[in-house]
């Protein structure tokens, strides 16, 4: 079998990865690529458990940028409401709800461009409300600037998310309204103001195997390695450009997820965006080779996610449990 270049410890991170070496990856075996995805995640992670995250939108619609999947873009007709930014009481009751309901993580996001400095208090705010909860916090605003990110920091933020969504070379195919290196830019604000990254991408909008790996390649080349992982399966939305994609194969999803899995070991791979169309098999194969989060609640920004009954009892099936839950002792 040819084999792409291993190092002498696979588990171990690496951020020298050339793009040949990540899309060999992808042409492996399926069995062999989960396989091997499989080994490194237990090397860093235990794989019965996930973490459980929920997403909330705080302020929908009438986004300045033209990304070719979203409905949120106020270049495109999908019927969307845009709405102000909410207030943070709100915000911060909902996240109560969210952890009630099982959650670790609240993720907070805004369809801004770019976050101004007029909304910057009452976004802190939020955060701050949030984190004193005691749940883990995650927040998507468009492009900061540097000292935007240090008082995110300072208000208790954990994460910010800031996806790339493709490859470079497809890039200019999906948006036109900002640039890859904006996107990098935003990322350097947040390692440097000592935040964890949260980025990933969408599969399923036209892009090829290579554009594919060339994501997971500028992620695995990033001085730090995304905190978090996340991987979208596109739900076309009528009225965007995007909106008549044909979907993806399964298994190229599962192969999406292990890449990702051994070229970031060390991230929390998370599958975002999509779990509405998978099946129980295909979510079960993706944890299989690495996947480690998922987003729950009926609503993820404004698209559908599975209900809670339909994940606690996937979980049950699967005999898999929330990330740091303490098992009981057997009688």
């Amino acid at each position: 079998m040819n084999a792409p270049f291993r190092p002498s410890d696979p588990a171990l991170p690496r951020h020298d990865w050339t793009l040949e070496e990540v899309e060999a990856l992808f042409e492996l075996p399926f069995t062999e690529l989960v396989f091997r995805a499989a080994e490194v995640h237990r090397a860093w992670f235990d794989p019965t458990e996930l973490q459980i995250s929920q997403l909330l939108s705080v302020k929908t619609g009438g986004c300045a940028e033209n990304c070719g999947y979203c409905a949120q873009s106020q270049h495109f007709k999908t019927g969307l409401k845009a709405s102000k930014l909410m207030e943070a009481e709100a915000v911060i009751a909902a996240a109560r709800e969210a952890k009630a309901g099982g959650a670790q993580r609240f993720c907070m996001g805004a369809a801004w461009r770019d976050l101004k400095d007029r909304d910057l208090p009452k976004v802190a705010e939020m955060i701050s409300g949030v984190k004193a909860l005691g749940l883990e916090t995650c927040a998507t605003l468009g492009m900061l600037t540097a000292d935007q990110a240090k008082a995110l920091k300072a208000a208790g933020l954990d994460f910010y998310n800031h996806n790339l969504d493709t490859g470079p070379d497809y890039y200019d195919q999906v948006v036109t309204t900002r640039t890859y290196q904006e996107r990098l830019d935003t990322l350097a604000h947040v390692r440097d103001a000592g935040l964890s990254t949260c980025c990933g991408g969408i599969v399923g909008m036209g892009e090829t195997r290579r554009d594919r790996a060339g994501l997971l390649h500028q992620l695995a080349v990033l001085p730090a390695h995304p905190e978090s992982l996340p991987i979208n399966d596109l739900m076309p939305i009528p009225g965007t450009p995007l909106g008549g994609s044909e979907p993806v194969d399964p298994l190229e999803f599962v192969r999406m997820i292990a890449v990702a899995r051994l070229v970031c070991p060390k991230s929390v791979v998370r599958i975002a965006a999509g779990r509405e169309h998978m099946s129980r098999e295909l979510q079960a194969l993706c944890f299989l080779a690495g996947a480690n989060s998922i987003f729950v609640g009926g609503r993820l920004l404004t698209t559908n996610n599975p209900e809670k009954t339909a994940d606690e009892a996937l979980l049950a099936d699967l005999k898999m449990r929330p990330m740091g839950m303490k098992v009981s002792a057997p009688a």
